[in-house]
Formats: C-alpha cells, sequence, structure tokens
C-alpha cells in the first residue's frame, strides 16, 4: 500500500477517534492529544549538509547530553583582541536539527564571529531530555540554549527558527543576556495553534480546554508565558530581526507581525514563495540576517 495512502487512512481513523472521545469521553481526548502535543516529528526536510562540519561538542543539560558543533574558532596563534569571538548561536525549530540553520554558518564565520548550533532535546544526535524519548517542550528547548551559551561565551547574537525563537524569546525573558536576536518564522503564541492542532486531529473545544490545561501542568506555567510580544514588556529587549513568509503554512505571517508591533526596536522583513524551511537557505535571506548580526543592518 503507498505510504501516503497509509497515512491517510491513519489521519481518517485519528480524526474519527477524537470526534467520539470528544462527545463521550473529553479527558481522555486530552490525555491522548497531550502526548501527541509534546511528541517531536521525525523526517521533516532534507539533511544534507551545506556548510563543512564543525569542531563537536557535547554537555550535558539535566543529565542528559546535548549535541553541537562550533565553527569560527580564533587560531591559537591569534592576538589578544581576537583571541575571544563574538559568538553567534542558532537554534533550530520543532522536530528540526542544527545542520538546518548551516547556510548562515560561512558567512557569519567570513565576517569574524565564533558560530555555534545545537541540537535541542530528543532532537538530532542530542538525548532524550526529561520529558523522555521522541518527546520536548519549549522549556529544554530554552535550557538547552543557556547552558550552550554558558558554556560557549556570551551571545553577540541568536539566530533561532520558529519554535526556536520562542524558546529564545523565552530564555531571553527569563534574562539570557543576548545583543541581537534573529526570528525567522517565530510563533508569537502558542494558544492560537491549539485550535489548529484540535481542526486537523478533529476535536473540539472540550478535548482543546482539557489539553490546555494538561499542558500547562506539565510544563508547570500558563501557556501565556511563552506568548513572543509579551516579553517586550517584562524586559529590555534588544534589536530584532523578524523574517517570514507570506506563504507559509506552519506559523503565520502575522506571528511577526505582532512581534513587531510590540517589540521595541524591530523590523520586519517579508518573503514571498519560500515557505517554513526553504527560507533558511535563501541567500537574500541569509545575508540580510548576516548583515544584521554584523551590525551593517539596523533593525
Amino acid at each position: 500500500m503507498p505510504s501516503n495512502h497509509l497515512a491517510a487512512i491513519q489521519k481518517s481513523t485519528i480524526v474519527r477517534s477524537f470526534a467520539l472521545l470528544e462527545r463521550v469521553a473529553p479527558a481522555a481526548g486530552a490525555r491522548w492529544a497531550e502526548t501527541l502535543w509534546f511528541s517531536v516529528p521525525t523526517g521533516r526536510g532534507r539533511r544534507d549538509r551545506q556548510a563543512p562540519p564543525g569542531r563537536p561538542f557535547r554537555l550535558e543539560v539535566h543529565g542528559r547530553g546535548v549535541a553541537g558543533e562550533v565553527w569560527g574558532e580564533a587560531p591559537a596563534t591569534a592576538t589578544p583582541e581576537r583571541a575571544d569571538l563574538p559568538t553567534v548561536y542558532l537554534v533550530h525549530g520543532w522536530g528540526g536539527w542544527r545542520w538546518q540553520l548551516d547556510a548562515f554558518v560561512e558567512p557569519l564565520a567570513e565576517a569574524g564571529f565564533r558560530v555555534v548550533a545545537f541540537d535541542a532535546p530528543s532532537h538530532g544526535t542530542s538525548d532524550p531530555g526529561p520529558e523522555g524519548p521522541g518527546r520536548s517542550t519549549i522549556l529544554e528547548f530554552a535550557d538547552a540554549l543557556a547552558a550552550v551559551v554558558a558554556a560557549h561565551g556570551p551571545a553577540h547574537a541568536v539566530v533561532a527558527h520558529s519554535l526556536g525563537a520562542s524558546a529564545a524569546a523565552f530564555a531571553v525573558g527569563r534574562g539570557l543576556p543576548v545583543g541581537r536576536l534573529v526570528f525567522i518564522a517565530p510563533m508569537a503564541d502558542p494558544l492560537p495553534y491549539t485550535r489548529t492542532f484540535a481542526r486537523r486531529l478533529g476535536f473540539g473545544e472540550q478535548v482543546r480546554t482539557r489539553l490546555v490545561a494538561r499542558v500547562e501542568r506539565r510544563v508547570g506555567t500558563s501557556m501565556s508565558a511563552f506568548e513572543v510580544p509579551a516579553v517586550a514588556a517584562r524586559v529590555p529587549t534588544p534589536p530584532l530581526l523578524l523574517v517570514h513568509d507570506r506563504e507559509d503554512a506552519e506559523t503565520g505571517w502575522s506571528d511577526s507581525a505582532a512581534i513587531a508591533r510590540a517589540w521595541p526596536d524591530a523590523r520586519l522583513v517579508t518573503t514571498t514563495g519560500l515557505g517554513h524551511r526553504r527560507i533558511l537557505r535563501a541567500p537574500a535571506v541569509v545575508a540580510e540576517v548576516a548583515g544584521f548580526v554584523d551590525g551593517r543592518v539596523r533593525a
């Protein structure tokens, strides 16, 4: 049986099951929905590399290994003023891996930056995090970013994609110092995406409201804590560049527009036809981001 046909059958079965649970057992439906909400998707997109491999590293976060790479380190013969290069951190999104952002590596390294990328827990070659195999949360992403920054030095800039941007914003809200931020295809607020999730899986408000309560209990905070626009109201924020495609089918362009309105010293660059992932390798986007990180392009 063709795999796409099998996937369609499986999805229709899930939708019918959730529709039934919505009517007769919404609490059970919410438990199932919670499991799916925290499950990391696999096999999304191409996995070819655009940058040469960097120096690998591995560190522990909550007792579990987080894997990454470093590029552009100063040679041992460097003068003192060049021995400690400013560092840029690359943060992938949900279901992603560090290679997805490697188009940014060479231009940033050539501009004089150390570049550090890592796989979030349960992603790429990192170990599962506290949530267990195949599961993760924004909190795990944020904790991994903070640990990697602590190990490799202050963040001149963070370039983050999709849910990685939510994690970076959350980390900044908790006090992580960052000189500049780049959010590519970010999500402004996770709560509306619970409604998208419900529509795709076929359940309604009975299950969805219980799902939100279960998610909040599991992460120990309200989902409103992950609203990116609200971060700017709580803490001083660095200059921010937003890049989002009008045709992004996973996170809406309006999310970036909302962040730009709320965030001081922010600029939104809009693309068309690049979607949610091709935007990461578009030469014009890479040049825009590298220029902003280097300070040649202001927010």
